[in-house]
């Protein structure tokens, strides 16, 4: 307890300090930049496509469109700790989206997180990431963003507690934790690994998922690509961390972001799989350079690793049965009748089989926020395209016959311990769902 109060009052005093630096800092950064005079010269086609490409890799329509809205209409809801941020209009429209910016807006935007207008905004924008981008790149994706359809859409006010509602806080945020450098290549490394390490370090973001952060929403130093959250999900830790039974490499990563499968870790689902819908439009070779770079953050394996790989794959192949105490399990009836006709006999599916779930991902991530929300909701492929499929149980599972379950895969497809509290773990999911569906129906509502 006193420990609590301790860091309770180390955290009102970091705000309080980063409150009068915010304000100091926000007065010199406040200055709005000139409306855009008037259109410039339509960009030509190889930058428009090199934008294209840049915004599929960063994701820029998943967070800026909300759930049947208009692409890049902004109004999707971003939860954090603090409370609910909305993404914003970011099409051309001149009055509730950026039509008025100028490219030096834009620039400054993703480089200081500041608007034209000039106020600071909010990191959930990851403008931590996006400074480190080069020129040319940003004014790519400009190009490419001014020439979308505008649509007229007000984002709806966010929702944040006080006092990190007063944006000149944000400015204090930025002296802690931005940093404004461009990425620079490695001399020792190969030109491949490079352009990896600029994309997953930059425009990327991806350890704005995979990294934990720290009481101020900022991502953790020392601790890049530990493992992190998500929209509800669990980011695997992608370091030497990482929960997959077998070690990743650049050839599975680069199967993994290309197609949304891998037969010795599973399907992609959850927040990755817009991500990996979107590099359908990106440069194989800049794919299999995030994978290369990915890769080399996820090290070599060591002796112990591989030995928990070998047994993985063993019982995968059903050369290792699963321990005696799982067939005892309340659970082991309700995968026979609800699982095993399509995970048991992986490989006998057609175009895309089950994945074996002794070498499944999600089983072996500390906590099972991402199994109960697949076997809950199932997994489809974004937009209705082809990519794994599983039906959702969400209706035909009690929450006990879920528990059970749950305590049944951890136990005959791992060697991990089990998960504790699953009761507390699949009420906190289902609350979450009834409160994602009825904040979705706000937003429908004329």
């Amino acid at each position: 307890m006193r420990r609590n109060r301790i860091t309770l009052w180390l955290l009102v005093a970091l705000v309080l300090v980063m409150l009068g630096v915010g304000g100091l800092y926000g007065l010199t950064l406040r200055s709005a930049l000139p409306l855009m005079a008037a259109a410039a010269p339509p960009p030509d086609s190889q930058t428009l496509l090199h934008g294209a490409q840049l915004a599929a890799i960063g994701n820029c329509n998943t967070c800026h469109t909300a759930d049947n809205g208009a692409a890049y209409a902004g109004g999707r809801p971003i939860e954090t700790p603090f409370g609910t941020i909305y993404a914003t209009n970011i099409t051309p429209d001149r009055d509730t989206g950026i039509g008025g910016w100028s490219e030096e807006a834009f620039i400054r935007a993703m480089r200081e997180g500041v608007s034209r207008d000039g106020h600071h905004l909010y990191p959930a924008f990851p403008y931590d990431h996006m400074a480190r981008m080069r020129d040319d790149d940003i004014k790519a994706v400009y190009a490419f963003i001014m020439t979308r359809r505008p649509v007229r859409a007000t984002t709806p006010p966010n929702a944040l507690t006080f006092p990190l509602n007063f944006r000149p806080l944000v400015a204090g945020w930025k002296l802690l934790f931005l940093d404004r450098g461009v990425i620079q290549p490695n001399a020792s490394q190969s030109p491949e690994w490079n352009r990896g390490a600029y994309l997953v370090e930059g425009l990327g973001h991806c350890g704005a998922c995979h990294t934990p952060r720290n009481a101020l929403g900022a991502e953790k130093r020392g601790q890049a690509y530990a493992g992190g959250e998500s929209e509800g999900w669990i980011a695997p830790a992608l370091n030497a961390a990482s929960p997959a039974a077998v070690p990743w490499n650049e050839e599975r990563l680069y199967a993994y972001l290309r197609t949304g499968y891998d037969p010795l870790h599973g399907a992609v689902a959850g927040p990755m799989a817009p991500v990996v819908a979107n590099f359908a439009a990106v440069p194989q070779e800049d794919v299999r350079a995030i994978a290369t770079y990915v890769a080399f953050v996820a090290g070599n394996a060591g002796p112990e690793r591989q030995a928990r790989a070998r047994e993985a794959v063993a019982r995968a192949k059903g050369e290792a049965s699963a321990p005696e105490k799982a067939a005892s399990l309340p659970g082991a009836p309700i995968y026979a009748g609800a699982c095993a006709q399509c995970h048991g006999e992986a490989g006998r599916a057609p175009l895309m089989p089950a994945v074996n779930l002794a070498l499944s991902s999600s089983l072996r991530n500390p906590r099972p926020d991402n199994v109960i929300r697949i076997v809950r909701g199932g997994i489809h492929p974004v937009g209705g395209g082809a990519g794994p499929v599983m039906p959702g149980f969400a209706g035909a599972l009690t929450d006990a016959q879920l528990v059970a379950l749950l305590g049944y895969l951890r136990a005959a497809f791992t060697e991990s311990p089990p998960w504790g509290e699953l009761e507390n773990a699949v009420a906190r999911a289902i609350r979450n769902e009834d409160q994602e569906r009825t904040a979705q129906r706000a937003r429908l509502l004329p």
